[in-house]
C-alpha cells in the first residue's frame, strides 16, 4: 500500500475494543472488527463514537502513517455502515421531533429569558480554564469548520444549492485565506495557549463532543440524509449568533485575547445573515423541489438540539462539580489549575 508521508493527525488512543480494532486495521496490524460487534455497543459511548470518528476522518485529512487507500476499504466501510446504523437508530429513537419545519424553526428562534446553557454559564461565571477546555473540544469541528456541510452541495440544486454555496463561501473566508473560519479559530486557540494542530485534542474530547461532530459527517456523507443535513445546518446558523455573542462576552470578561474575541464577534454578524439565507433560500428552495424531505429537515434540526444538549449537560455537570470535562489534560502550556481532576 502507498502511505502518506507523515501528514495528518496522529491516531488516537483506543477507548475500547471497537476503536482499538479500527486503529489496528488503519496501521495494518489487524482486520477491521465485524459489523456484528457494533450492534450492541453503546451508541453514544466512547468506543463506538471514536471508532466512527476514525472511519470518518479517512474522508477528511486521514491520519499520519495511514494509507489513503483505506478510505474505500470494503471491510472498514462495512463496519462504518454498522456503526452508523446503531448511531442513527439511537438518534431517531431519542430525539423528540416537532410536527413541522415551521414549528422546529420557531422553537429555535425563542431565546429563553434566563438561559442555562453552556454559553450562558461561560458568559456569566466561566473561568479561563473552562474556556480553554471548551475551545479544545470544539476544535474537532472548528478546525475543519464547514467541511462536513460541504458534502451536501452535490446533492442539492437550484435555489438551495446556490444559497448553500453562498454561505459556505463565507465560511471559507470569501476567497481570503486569512478569513477562513477554521483559521480564525486557530488564532482563538493561540490566544488561549492551545496547540492548534489539527486533531491534536481528540484524545481529550468527551464522547458527547464526538457525537456532535460525527452526526455532521453522518448527515453529510449520505445523500439519503441530505434533508437532515440541511436541518442541522439551519439549527447551527439560527442559534449561532446569540450564542456567539455570549461567548464573545465571556472571552472579553476573562481577558482571553483579541483573536478569541474576534472569532465569536465575526460569527455574531455573519451568522445573523446566514440564518436568513438558510431559512428562506436553502430550506425553502429544498422543500420547493423535494417537499417529501420536510420530515428529514425537522429531524436534522431536532437531532442537533438533542446532541448539543447532551454535550452541554456533560460540560456543565463536570464544571459545576469542580472537575475537568476532558478525558486527559490539555497538551501545551501547563493547566493554570493543576488541582482539578480528570475523568476518563
Amino acid at each position: 500500500m502507498e502511505y502518506d508521508d507523515g501528514e495528518g493527525p496522529q491516531l488516537p488512543a483506543a477507548r475500547g475494543p471497537l476503536s482499538a480494532a479500527v486503529g489496528a486495521c488503519l496501521l495494518g496490524t489487524g482486520p477491521p472488527p465485524g459489523p456484528e460487534e457494533a450492534a450492541t455497543a453503546d451508541a453514544y459511548g466512547d468506543d463506538l463514537q471514536l471508532a466512527l470518528y476514525q472511519c470518518y476522518e479517512l474522508h477528511y485529512r486521514g491520519f499520519a502513517g495511514v494509507s489513503p487507500a483505506l478510505e474505500w476499504d470494503p471491510g472498514l466501510l462495512r463496519l462504518r455502515a454498522a456503526l452508523e446504523r446503531r448511531f442513527l437508530a439511537a438518534l431517531r429513537a431519542d430525539t423528540p421531533v416537532h410536527d413541522s419545519v415551521e414549528d422546529a424553526i420557531g422553537a429555535l428562534l425563542v431565546e429563553p429569558v434566563h438561559g442555562e446553557g453552556v454559553s450562558h454559564f461561560l458568559r456569566d461565571e466561566g473561568e479561563l480554564w473552562q474556556l480553554r477546555e471548551y475551545a479544545a473540544q470544539r476544535s474537532l469541528y472548528h478546525l475543519k469548520e464547514a467541511d462536513p456541510h460541504a458534502w451536501v452541495l452535490p446533492r442539492l440544486w437550484g435555489r438551495a444549492k446556490a444559497a448553500m454555496a453562498a454561505v459556505e463561501f463565507d465560511e471559507y473566508g470569501g476567497g481570503r485565506a486569512d478569513r477562513v473560519h477554521a483559521h480564525l479559530f486557530a488564532r482563538l486557540m493561540t490566544d488561549l495557549g492551545l496547540d492548534t494542530t489539527y486533531g491534536r485534542h481528540l484524545d481529550a474530547a468527551s464522547a458527547e463532543c464526538l457525537v456532535t461532530v460525527n452526526m455532521m459527517s453522518l448527515f453529510g456523507l449520505h445523500r439519503a440524509l441530505r434533508g437532515a443535513l440541511v436541518g442541522h445546518f439551519a439549527a447551527v446558523e439560527i442559534t449561532s449568533s446569540p450564542g456567539s455573542r455570549r461567548l464573545a462576552e465571556a472571552m472579553r470578561r476573562t481577558g482571553a485575547g483579541p483573536a478569541a474575541e474576534h472569532f465569536y464577534d465575526e460569527h455574531v454578524e455573519a451568522d445573523a445573515v446566514h440564518e436568513q439565507i438558510v431559512r428562506h433560500e436553502v430550506i425553502d428552495g429544498l422543500l420547493e423541489q423535494e417537499p417529501h424531505l420536510a420530515a428529514d429537515v425537522v429531524f436534522g434540526i431536532d437531532a442537533t438540539c438533542h446532541v448539543e444538549d447532551l454535550f452541554g449537560a456533560r460540560l456543565l455537570a463536570d464544571w459545576r462539580a469542580g472537575r475537568s470535562s476532558l478525558r486527559v489534560p490539555l497538551p501545551g502550556p501547563a493547566h493554570q489549575d493543576s488541582g482539578i481532576s480528570f475523568i476518563s
